[in-house]
């Protein structure tokens, strides 16, 4: 098991990075915007309207991804932040650099899509309740994170100063993922978990997952992209 992870870890050296070429990239988007594709035009065509929450549901299919997409992102972040501190390991820092602004994106979309079903769902835009609060803190974060690396000049104060800030962003994440069980809030409770069978329909569940697959191909290629922009750009820094 030890060997499968260390192999999995060796993919992102930034020899291996480096290594990617266009044809590869090329690829990965074609998967994309298939899955992508495919998705919305099934949700379009196919998914029918909830029996409470009439088309407005459909909204989902975009929040549901985004929302999980935003707290893994800042897991990984937080998680190559105590790699960074205790560890010293060089490109974890660029890795959580290279997540932050798309881990950003998604917090943006999730609360925004939240607030659109929100409005016609519970008849109101916004509340200040566990799950909506906790999400907007992880919002706060992740631009906190990223001013961090815009705005600390010296690349190891930066790191010292930016893995702080994930690893006690961190701390969110079981807030959010457990507000709905631990606190009585307006967000319903999750209808996908490892630990049981979805609750939704197959006709909405296999284009939220087609999509979801989309989300996650997209993520690795943006993710990607701009982990090898800084691996160079930090090559090119190290040269000077």
């Amino acid at each position: 098991m030890n060997k499968k992870l260390f192999i999995i870890f060796k993919k992102f050296f930034p020899n291996q990075i480096l290594s990617l070429n266009f044809n590869f990239f090329r690829i990965l988007i074609i998967l994309t915007l298939f899955f992508l594709l495919t998705g919305l035009f099934y949700v379009l065509f196919f998914s029918p309207p909830d029996y409470l929450q009439g088309y407005s549901v459909k909204i989902m299919y975009v929040h549901v991804p985004a929302s999980i997409l935003a707290l893994f992102i800042f897991a990984i972040i937080s998680l190559t932040s105590i790699g960074s501190l205790i560890f010293k390991v060089k490109f974890f820092p660029l890795i959580g650099k290279s997540l932050a602004s798309l881990g950003f994106v998604f917090t943006l979309v999730s609360i925004v899509t939240g607030s659109l079903w929100g409005k016609p769902t519970w008849g109101t835009w916004w509340v200040w309740d566990a799950r909506l609060t906790s999400m907007f803190i992880l919002l706060i974060f992740y631009l906190i994170y990223i001013l961090s690396w815009r705005f600390i000049n010296n690349y190891e104060k930066a790191v010292k100063v930016s893995s702080i800030i994930a690893i006690i962003g961190g701390l969110n994440l079981p807030i959010i993922k457990y507000s709905v069980d631990w606190w009585n809030t307006l967000h319903q409770p999750s209808s996908i978990t490892l630990t049981s069978s979805p609750t939704i329909h197959y006709s909405m569940f296999i284009p939220l997952i087609i999509i979801f697959l989309g989300m996650i191909l997209y993520s690795f290629l943006i993710f990607l992209m701009k982990y090898k922009a800084e691996i160079l750009k930090f090559k090119k820094n190290k040269d000077k």
